[in-house]
């Protein structure tokens, strides 16, 4: 149901309907998003411009497209809080804990930061402790990473806006730069790793596990301690991540 009428402030309406539209968007052009909310180009254009300037938009690589700013994602609810997503999760952590052996975790991307969603515990007398609801900064850890290599440069430099970056452990990535050159590896492979990132003595791995937009992005992560987790055990933990992660389209179709 739309707004009243007699109380519509149109330009603002337009404005609304436009950071909507980045819901379920990943990028935007002006003539899409004009054709998507039937108004003209110039108006589209204006409206993407005022979001751009309030941080809620970013221009993209080609400088024809938008894509949601900073201030957006912020306000955006994390996904994998929702009773139904835990419920659908809940399947796929207990699978990947069995395929793993390993402390394993969901999590989403909230400003420049993850959270950790939900997770199962490992079984080994020595294990990664869970900590859900435990926030980490995006580009030291292996879930923040993956999660950034799944949005634009564009976006990656409005979430770390500045060339340095703060270190957690002398293992953490400290520029801009050498992150965006790991986001490219990550992009090709399809995994991401950390070893002693966030926290020394902790590697971890993290692949895709929900999400079609920027909104709902979830990443599954495995967390080992590194006297068990070298890369050869990292790569095969990504290979049993990833089986798992699949399991979510079959709890969907149920």
């Amino acid at each position: 149901m739309g707004p009243t009428r007699d109380y519509t402030i149109e330009s603002l309406d337009t404005g609304l309907r436009m950071m909507q539209l980045f819901l379920t968007h990943d990028a935007l052009t002006v003539s899409r998003a004009a054709e998507l909310l039937s108004v003209g180009r110039s108006t589209a254009h204006r409206v993407l411009s005022t979001l751009e300037g309030r941080g809620f938009a970013t221009r993209d690589s080609t400088g024809r497209g938008y894509a949601a700013g900073p201030e957006l994602v912020r306000l955006g609810r994390p996904a994998g809080f929702g009773t139904a997503v835990r419920e659908r999760l809940g399947a796929v952590l207990d699978d990947a804990v069995r395929r793993t052996g390993e402390t394993v975790q969901s999590a989403a991307l909230i400003g420049d930061r993850i959270i950790v969603t939900d997770g199962r515990e490992s079984p080994h007398p020595v294990r990664v402790a869970l900590e859900t609801c435990r926030t980490y900064p995006v580009h030291a850890t292996s879930g923040g990473k993956l999660l950034l290599s799944r949005m634009t440069a564009e976006q990656v430099h409005a979430l770390c806006p500045q060339e340095e970056l703060s270190a957690l452990t002398p293992n953490t990535l400290t520029s801009r730069s050498a992150l965006l050159a790991e986001l490219d590896v990550i992009r090709a492979r399809g995994y991401a790793l950390s070893r002693g990132e966030s926290v020394p003595g902790m590697n971890t791995v993290a692949v895709p596990l929900a999400g079609a937009s920027w909104r709902d992005r979830l990443t599954l992560m495995a967390s080992s301690p590194a006297d068990r987790g070298n890369d050869a055990e990292l790569v095969s933990l990504a290979d049993e991540l990833c089986r798992s992660a699949a399991l979510l389209d079959a709890v969907r179709a149920h």
